[in-house]
């Protein structure tokens, strides 16, 4: 059994999430940190764009939700925009993934699978072709690096850093989408994942993250230490939390 560190859910800027993100790769490619679990949410909401993400929608950078601006952030990982309003991140550090790309998501995705199916929720995934890079919503298509409900709603969108032998992955979950707001920033309304239970955002938070905690400590083989970040941790990674931020 291998001994994982595990941040406590953390509610943050999207540009200092961001920041954590590629911190604790680098951490681990440098052998400073053990391979890394963490969930966490956006505060105030936000938009993240993929890394190589180039064009976006004008009007995004001057849209408000509960009278705070969206922030625009990139995230150090590929793929398209995602609105991070009502939903959970997760967040995986780790080395020694499968050379080929879609093993590797599926060597992560394991335990997202095996969490959300003790909570009566089956997941499988998605199978759209190359056409996606087309559409700039994350979860207007599903991808095989991506998870669906059995009516197709994309419920886990995640994207992968490989750096050497390490790799970071994340991804959103949305479980309570305001769909005014989603249907402000792309368009359309959203496909609402239908959940066999109903609980207050953040009792349903708790409940996902713990289920998904203990498919980790399956399919990893992981020893999960509890340890938040230290003062000197904060300030490192603050540092470089502007970096992660549009500009306009």
């Amino acid at each position: 059994m291998q001994t994982w560190r595990f941040i406590p859910l953390l509610d943050a800027p999207g540009s200092i999430q961001m920041a954590l993100d590629a911190w604790l790769l680098e951490q681990h490619l440098q052998g400073k940190q053990p391979p890394t679990l963490r969930f966490y949410t956006w505060k105030p909401a936000a938009i993240s764009l993929g890394y190589h993400q180039h064009h976006w929608a004008g009007h995004w950078q001057h849209l408000t939700w509960e009278g705070e601006p969206l922030s625009l952030v990139r995230r150090p990982t590929g793929g398209r925009a995602v609105l991070h309003q009502g939903d959970l991140t997760y967040a995986v550090v780790t080395s020694g993934l499968p050379i080929d790309r879609v093993q590797a998501y599926r060597t992560i995705c394991e335990f997202l699978i095996q969490g959300w199916r003790s909570l009566g929720v089956e997941l499988q995934y998605g199978q759209a072709g190359r056409g996606y890079i087309r559409n700039p919503n994350c979860f207007g298509t599903a991808t095989g690096a991506d998870l669906v409900l059995g009516d197709g709603t994309k419920l886990v969108g995640s994207a992968q850093l490989r750096r050497g032998s390490g790799a970071l992955q994340h991804g959103s979950m949305p479980l309570c989408v305001d769909a005014a707001l989603y249907q402000q920033v792309f368009g359309v309304a959203p496909r609402q994942p239908i959940l066999p239970f109903m609980l207050p955002l953040e009792r349903l938070i708790d409940t996902v993250t713990n289920a998904l905690v203990v498919a980790a400590t399956d399919c990893f083989n992981a020893d999960f230490q509890v340890q938040p970040l230290s003062n000197e941790e904060w300030e490192s990674v603050l540092a470089h939390g502007g970096e992660w931020d549009v500009e306009s």
